[in-house]
C-alpha cells in the first residue's frame, strides 16, 4: 500500500478577498489555524475540526464552504465538498507541503414578497422619502469595501484651488446625474429589536470635526450609511472633487456638515459639523439616500458567493434588512454595477484583447491566441489554444477531434466554437476554443484555419461534426487527407425535421434506433438489414438515409477511425463550463475556462499517478469484458499469420495487420474476442496488441504539461508607431428582448404535438366528429 501524503492546511477565516488589476486574488485579515491532513483524511472530520478551532456556532455546517487555490493560480477558487475533493487537494499540493484553505461562511438572507413601486423621475437631486415612525429596519452584514466607481462621477470637478470652508454660502444645489439616482420609498412595518442592530452598524460612520477619509467617494458613502443608520434625509449644497457641503433635507433643521480636501494631500477632512436635528430625526424626517452604487455596495459581497443572486431576491433582502423598497429595475441596475466592480466591464475587456493574447503566448510558449475585428474595430472572433493542450493531443490522444458550438448568452451574445479530443481513458480532452460573434460558415472556416496552424501533428485526423455545407467543404480543403464523420445526433434530427409531421413519437424512437444500429453495423449486410427495417416503417425515411452519404457515418463504409464515437457532443466538456461564464466579460470568460482546464489537468494527472495497470481503467474494463467471450471460440491451424476463429460465426484474424473480419479490432483499437483467442493461442500478451493511445503512459503524457497563468494585462500594448494602436470595441449586437431561451444542445427539433386519430375510421388528422367517411355513409 503506497504511503500517505501529509500536508499542512492553513485554514483562514474572517478576512476578505481583494482582486488586483490582473485578476489575482489576495486574502487579507481574519484568523488562521494549521491542521495536518493527508490523502486518507475524511472531509467530515476536517470540517468538524475547523468548526471547533474557530469556535463556530452549532448549525453553521450548512452555510460554510471551504475553498483553495491551485498551485500557480490565484484567480480561481476551487471548492472542497467531499472526500474526493479533499484527496485531490492533498495531491495537488503534496510537493509544496502546505495549502491555504479559506473558510467562507455565507450569510443566509430572509425574503418577503414586496410590490414593485414605480421610480420617480421628477427630480435631478438626490431623493429621500419621509418614512413612518414605526419603520422596521433589520440588520445586514455590511459591505465595508468602498465602491470602485464614484456615484457622483457625473459631476465635473470645479476649477477652484482655494478651499472654501464656509458651508453657509448662498450657492445653488449641485444637480446630480439622473441615471445615478435610486429614489427611496416610504417604509411600513412595526418597530422591533432588529432595528437597533441595523442602526448600530453605521451610526458611527461620521464622528465629527477632524475625521478624515481617503477620498471624496469614501466620505459620500460613509455619509449615506450614516443617514441610513440615523434615518434622516439630506441634500447637497456643494459637491465636487475636493469639497462637499450637506444639509438636512427637512426645512429649518440646522444639521449640516462640510468636508474638504486637506492642502497638499488627497485626504478629505470634516471641517465643520452641526450634529443637532430639530426635525425630530427619525420621528419625522426618516428617509434614505439609496443610489444604484449604494445597492451595489450592499450586495457585492453576497454576489461573490451567489453569482446567480436574482434582482427579485435583492429587492426582498434590502426591504427586509434595511426597510427600503426598491423595484426590480433598481435592483437589477445595482447588480450590474456590482458585477462590473467584481468582474470588470465588458468594454474594457474587449479593449484588453490585444495585450491579453500577447500575454497568453508570452507566458505559454507554443500556444496560439489571436483575434480579428471588423472594419469598424468591433470584435469579431477570438481563438485560444494552449501549448499544454496541443502537446497533450499530439502525445496521448487519438487523431480524432469533435467539433461543436455553444450559444453564449452574454450581454453581447455570441457563440463558442469548441474542438475536443478523446484521451486514453475515453474522457473528453479540450484542444482549442473560439468565441465568435455568430455561428457562420465563415467563422467555422476561420476556426479550422487557426486550428490547423496551431496543431503540432501532420497525420490524418478524423473530425466528428455536423454535415453543414460550410464545415464539410472547410474540413476537406484545410485538412487534406483527413476524414469527416457526420455527427449522428444532428443527422437524426435533420431527418425528423425534413419528414416532420409524418410519425408519432413511438415511430420516431424506432427510426432513431434503426439509424444508430445501421451506423454501428460493421458489415454491409448488417447495415442493409437495419435500413430495410427503416424502409418497412417509412419508404421516405429509407430514401433519405440512402441519399445522406452513408460513407460519412456508417461503420460499414467509413474509411476513417472514430473509435465508435458517433456524436460530436462527446463529453459535453465546454457545455458545463460555458454555463458558468455566460455573464462574464470576454477576458474573464477565458480566464475561467483556463481555470477549469487547469483543474482538469491537475486532477487527472494526480489520479493517473495512482494507476498500476498497463492500460487506463476504462480500457482495462473493456478488454476484460471482451475476454469473457474467448472460452467459447475455437482457433484452427493457422495459415502463416492468418488464423480462422470459429464460434457463432467464423472470422479471419490477421495477427500482423491487427485485423479481424468482424472489424471489432479495427473499430475500437482493442483486440476483439477473436483476436484475443488467437493471441492466447500463440502465447502473447494482449497488451502488445492494444492501441498505444490506451496505455497509462500515453494518458500521463496527455496531462504532463501545465498551463501557466497570465499576469499584468492592464499595461498598454507596445507597438511601432507605424502600426498604430489596436482598438477593439464591443460587438454591435445586443441581448434580444424577452426571457432567454432554455433550449439546450441536442434539443433543436421542434416539439411535435400528438396527432389526432379517428376512433371510427382510424384515419390520421381528424376525430370522429369531423370524420368525412361517416358523413358520406349517412
Amino acid at each position: 500500500m503506497p504511503p500517505s501524503h501529509k500536508i499542512i492546511a492553513i485554514c483562514q477565516a474572517g478576512g476578505t478577498f481583494t482582486t488586483s488589476l490582473d485578476g489575482t486574488m489576495t486574502y487579507r485579515g481574519g484568523d488562521a489555524h494549521a491542521i495536518d491532513i493527508d490523502d486518507e483524511s475524511r472531509f467530515s472530520d476536517f470540517k468538524l475540526e475547523i468548526i471547533e478551532l474557530f469556535n463556530f456556532c452549532d448549525g453553521i455546517d450548512d452555510c460554510m464552504s471551504l475553498k483553495y487555490f491551485l498551485p500557480g493560480n490565484r484567480r480561481t477558487l476551487i471548492m472542497v465538498s467531499n472526500d474526493k475533493d479533499l484527496k485531490r487537494m492533498v495531491k495537488f499540493h503534496e510537493g509544496e507541503g502546505t495549502v491555504d484553505v479559506f473558510v467562507i461562511v455565507e450569510d443566509v438572507f430572509g425574503g418577503h414578497d414586496v410590490s414593485n413601486m414605480p421610480a420617480s423621475r421628477s427630480s435631478r437631486t438626490t431623493l429621500s422619502a419621509v418614512i413612518p415612525v414605526d419603520a422596521p429596519p433589520i440588520d445586514i452584514m455590511e459591505d465595508t469595501e468602498n465602491p470602485e466607481s464614484d456615484p457622483f462621477g457625473g459631476v465635473a470637478p470645479l476649477d477652484i484651488i482655494d478651499d472654501d470652508d464656509d458651508e453657509d454660502d448662498d450657492c445653488a444645489n449641485i444637480c446630480l446625474p439622473q441615471s445615478e439616482l435610486v429614489p427611496s420609498f416610504a417604509l411600513s412595518g412595526s418597530s422591533d429589536e432588529k432595528h437597533v442592530k441595523a442602526a448600530q452598524q453605521w451610526q458611527n460612520n461620521i464622528t465629527g470635526v477632524g475625521q478624515r477619509f481617503e477620498s471624496v467617494t469614501e466620505f459620500r458613502e460613509s455619509l449615506r450609511k450614516y443617514a441610513i443608520a440615523h434615518q434622516f434625509a439630506f441634500k447637497y449644497k456643494k459637491n465636487d472633487s475636493h469639497r462637499v457641503t450637506v444639509k438636512c433635507k427637512a426645512e429649518g433643521c440646522p444639521w449640516r456638515i462640510h468636508a474638504s480636501r486637506l492642502s497638499t494631500t488627497q485626504l478629505i477632512c470634516i471641517k465643520k459639523m452641526n450634529p443637532t436635528h430639530t426635525c425630530e430625526g427619525a420621528a419625522v424626517t426618516s428617509g434614505y439616500q439609496a443610489t444604484r452604487s449604494w445597492v451595489a455596495s450592499i450586495i457585492k459581497e453576497k454576489l461573490k458567493v451567489l453569482p446567480n443572486y436574482k434582482p427579485k431576491d435583492i429587492v426582498n433582502d434590502i426591504k427586509e434588512e434595511y426597510g427600503i423598497q426598491l423595484n426590480y429595475f433598481q435592483a437589477w441596475r445595482g447588480k450590474e454595477i456590482a458585477k462590473e466592480q467584481l468582474q470588470g466591464s465588458y468594454k474594457e475587456a474587449y479593449g484588453q484583447l490585444p495585450i491579453f493574447c500577447e500575454k497568453i503566448m508570452e507566458s505559454n510558449p507554443g500556444s496560439l491566441a489571436t483575434f480579428t475585428t471588423k472594419e469598424d474595430s468591433s470584435f469579431h472572433r477570438l481563438f485560444v489554444s494552449f501549448y499544454a493542450l496541443l502537446y497533450g493531443f499530439e502525445q496521448g490522444c487519438r487523431p480524432l477531434i469533435f467539433l461543436y458550438s455553444i450559444a453564449v448568452k452574454s450581454k453581447y451574445q455570441g457563440t463558442l466554437l469548441a474542438a475536443t479530443a478523446a484521451d486514453g481513458d475515453d474522457a473528453a480532452f479540450p484542444v482549442a476554443f473560439a468565441v465568435v460573434d455568430s455561428e457562420t460558415d465563415d467563422n467555422w472556416r476561420w476556426f479550422l484555419l487557426q486550428l490547423k496552424s496551431a496543431l503540432l501533428t501532420s497525420c490524418p485526423i478524423t473530425f466528428v461534426a455536423d454535415r453543414r455545407k460550410g464545415l464539410k467543404e472547410s474540413i476537406s480543403e484545410i485538412f487534406q487527407n483527413s476524414f469527416h464523420a457526420y455527427c449522428l445526433h444532428y443527422l437524426t434530427e435533420e431527418l425528423l425535421m425534413d419528414l416532420k409531421g409524418q410519425f408519432s413519437n413511438e415511430v420516431k424512437r424506432l427510426l432513431v434506433e434503426d439509424i444508430y444500429a445501421a451506423a454501428c453495423a460493421s458489415r454491409i449486410d448488417g447495415f442493409q438489414r437495419c435500413v430495410n427495417s427503416v424502409k418497412s416503417i417509412s419508404p421516405d425515411a429509407y430514401y433519405w438515409i440512402i441519399q445522406s452519404n452513408p460513407e460519412n457515418w456508417a461503420n460499414a463504409f467509413f474509411r476513417g477511425a472514430r473509435y465508435n464515437h458517433l456524436a460530436s457532443n462527446f463529453g459535453q466538456l465546454f457545455h458545463s463550463w460555458v454555463s458558468d461564464v455566460h455573464d462574464l466579460p470576454i477576458t474573464h470568460m477565458v480566464d475561467v475556462i483556463w481555470g477549469k482546464i487547469t483543474e482538469l489537468i491537475y486532477g487527472r494527472r494526480a489520479e493517473s499517478n495512482q494507476w498500476l495497470r498497463r492500460l487506463t481503467p476504462s480500457m482495462e474494463e473493456k478488454l476484460e469484458k471482451e475476454s469473457l467471450n474467448v472460452h467459447t471460440l475455437q482457433v484452427l491451424v493457422p495459415n502463416g499469420n492468418t488464423f480462422e476463429v470459429r464460434g457463432e460465426t467464423s472470422e479471419i484474424v490477421d495477427i500482423d495487420l491487427w485485423e479481424c473480419s468482424c472489424k471489432g479490432w479495427q473499430l475500437s483499437g482493442l483486440p476483439c474476442c477473436h483476436a484475443l483467442a488467437v493471441i492466447g493461442c500463440i502465447c502473447r500478451s494482449p497488451y502488445d496488441y492494444c492501441s498505444r493511445y490506451f496505455t497509462s503512459e500515453s494518458y500521463r503524457l496527455t496531462y504532463s504539461e501545465s498551463i501557466h497563468p497570465v499576469h499584468n494585462i492592464t499595461r498598454p500594448l507596445q507597438r511601432d508607431s507605424s502600426q498604430g494602436i489596436i482598438t477593439v470595441n464591443p460587438p454591435p449586437t445586443r441581448r434580444p428582448l424577452g426571457r432567454p431561451t432554455k433550449k439546450q444542445y441536442g434539443q433543436q427539433q421542434e416539439v411535435v404535438k400528438r396527432q389526432l386519430q379517428c376512433s371510427r375510421c382510424k384515419g390520421i388528422g381528424h376525430n370522429k366528429s369531423t370524420c368525412k367517411e361517416i358523413r358520406a355513409e349517412e
